[in-house]
């Protein structure tokens, strides 16, 4: 309970004020999450890669971790449309709902409060694999478009781009002059209260029901997707907290960039949008048995 309650309570906490500033104040979302996706989230990246003291063999185990659960993730999805012979626009919504969770609002914060900076380091390594999956493999997939021209979203993404600053300046080993590492620094710690504030006020537009649909992805999304990860973790043979950060980042709730995902591309935006707020507030309950299982390992 000790490291429980100092990583679960601040997440709630900054959420539950973002929650009360979307009920109470006329602020923007689009311009925060703007600041969000173009600014904050990309210095977040490039400085963790600039100061991370992870290696490269970590790195690369963890990624192929993430994308070995969304696959599997994504194969148990096609099953359970086949079996209960899910309408197109229904297995769509599935597949958005449960391949991508919520690793960079929730996640990282969580991380960060439990498990500290070698935690962080590792859960935006996570990041960065989702972010692929999700602007980049996804919308093929919803869509029907092909790969190349997926990819093609990805790489106009601040975020790859800061991934590629990032490593160039840690694999050269570049010192940035005038002090700039520390507002890069700044900018970056910025980037998690800020997510965590757009999300409560996301909460606050969105109303909480649970159908089947909702209930079916909550449980892929809540309880199956951690413990997937728990088995891949151990099958690619991760060190501890690499396998606790997969396990963590996989058992978030449902991604809100999801909703543009099948707004875009197909899918059932209300669904999606019940989906996100469902596993968001459920996710209070469940996080918490999965950090503590996942520091007993």
């Amino acid at each position: 309970m000790t490291i429980l309650l100092p990583a679960i309570i601040p997440v709630a906490f900054i959420i539950f004020i973002g929650f009360i500033a979307g009920k109470t104040l006329k602020l923007q979302q689009q311009t925060l999450s703007q600041l969000t996706v173009y600014i904050l989230a990309p210095a977040l990246v490039a400085d963790s890669l600039y100061t991370t003291t992870m290696s490269a063999e970590s790195a690369a185990k963890l990624l192929l971790g993430v994308f070995i659960i969304a696959s599997v993730l994504y194969l148990l999805v096609l099953g359970v449309s086949y079996w209960f012979n899910l309408s197109s626009l229904i297995r769509k919504s599935l597949i958005a709902t449960t391949l991508h969770p919520n690793n960079g609002n929730m996640g990282l914060s969580l991380v960060d409060f439990a498990l500290g900076s070698g935690g962080l380091d590792r859960a935006i390594i996570y990041m960065i694999g989702s972010s692929i999956l999700l602007f980049g493999i996804t919308p093929a997939i919803l869509a029907g478009t092909s790969l190349k021209h997926s990819l093609g979203v990805v790489f106009k993404l601040p975020l790859i781009w800061a991934m590629i600053a990032g490593l160039i300046l840690r694999v050269l080993q570049i010192k940035l002059p005038f002090n700039l590492g520390e507002g890069l620094h700044l900018l970056g710690v910025a980037a998690i209260p800020i997510a965590l504030l757009i999300l409560g006020m996301q909460l606050a537009d969105t109303r909480f029901k649970v159908r089947k649909f909702e209930f079916a992805s909550l449980n892929l999304r809540l309880i199956i997707a951690p413990i997937i990860a728990l088995l891949i973790g151990k099958l690619i043979n991760l060190d501890s907290l690499d396998l606790q950060v997969l396990i963590l980042q996989s058992a978030m709730p449902t991604a809100v960039n999801t909703l543009v995902l099948v707004t875009e591309f197909g899918g059932d935006p209300p669904l999606v949008a019940r989906t996100i707020v469902v596993t968001t507030l459920l996710s209070f309950l469940t996080l918490p048995m999965v950090l503590w299982l996942s520091t007993n390992l």
